[in-house]
Order: C-alpha cells, then structure tokens, then sequence
C-alpha cells in the first residue's frame, strides 16, 4: 500500500501561459508556484503536505484552532513554511520561504495558529520575501537540510539571505 502512494515534490514552474501577453492578469501571482513545508520541531522532520494549503495538512486535520498560546499549553510545536519556487537567469530557485509557528494538542484535539500571519506569510511567500528569523536554530537547520537535499540546484541558485537566513549562525 505504501509503495502506491506518490512522493510529493514541491510545484515545478509551468510555462507562463501569460507569456509574452501583456494584457489583463499579467504579472499576476499564482498559486501554481507555492508549496507548504511542515516541520515538526520535535522530531526534526519537514514534508511538503499540499493539504495545508486549505488548512488540511495531516497535522491540521481534526483540530480546532485557537488565537491564544495560553489556551493550548500542551501543545506539540510545528512550522509551516510556505516555499515558493521562480526562475531567473542562473535557473530555477527558492525566491519566496515564510515560516509560521503553530502548535498542536492531539489529546485535546485543540491547537494554536494565527491564521492572518498564516494567510499574509503565504502571500508574502508569492512576493518573493524570505521570513525565517523566528524559527528556533534546529528548525532552520531541518528546513535548509530539506531544501537543499530536495534539489541541490534549486538551493544553489537560491539568494544569499535565504541561506544566511537558514544557517545556524
């Protein structure tokens, strides 16, 4: 059963059906480019899950969210890094990488994000803004070893802040 289930990649940029077009909708952002990381802090571990652009990912589902970190003081710590890929001259690179803090309490099917940083880190993810500077060192760690060991050319290719962003310094 495992070995039927498709390995998820991020987005690979499709031809720009606006092209050379220079009429209504050019320049317009698309979703086509962004994916959603999710890092369990505590296990050290990222995957893309594509649900959590809905606010589905496998660590969304079934609970429900509350504004106040209070109200969920048990609750396991995640990020949702919001990547998204573009191309330049050199090729194709991480241009856009947002984190959000959240926390989860399977027990009490409860959790803690705010969804307008949520919302406004994915739109400033499209805008090609690197956010990173809240995340804890290990998670910085866990999500560069992500990116670059998901495609080395990608990472290569990618901005000096976004790298001095994720390093452990």
């Amino acid at each position: 059963m495992e070995e039927n289930k498709k390995k998820l990649g991020f987005n690979i940029i499709k031809k720009d059906p606006l092209d050379g077009h220079k009429g209504f909708g050019k320049g317009a952002l698309t979703l086509d480019n962004v994916s959603p990381v999710i890092i369990d802090v505590e296990a050290g571990e990222a995957v893309i899950d594509v649900g959590a652009m809905h606010a589905r990912s496998t660590v969304e589902k079934g609970i429900k969210f509350l504004a106040k970190k209070e109200e969920v003081p048990n609750g396991k710590p995640y990020w949702l890094v919001w990547v998204t890929i573009d191309r330049n001259e050199e090729g194709p690179y991480y241009a856009g990488v947002t984190a959000c803090y959240m926390t989860v309490d399977r027990e009490i099917r409860r959790g803690y994000k705010s969804l307008p940083e949520h919302v406004n880190r994915m739109d400033k993810s499209l805008k090609r803004h690197i956010i990173v500077e809240d995340m804890d060192p290990k998670s910085k760690k866990v999500l560069a070893d992500f990116l670059l060991a998901h495609n080395e050319v990608l990472w290569n290719n990618s901005s000096e802040e976004l790298k001095k962003g994720l390093s452990a310094e």
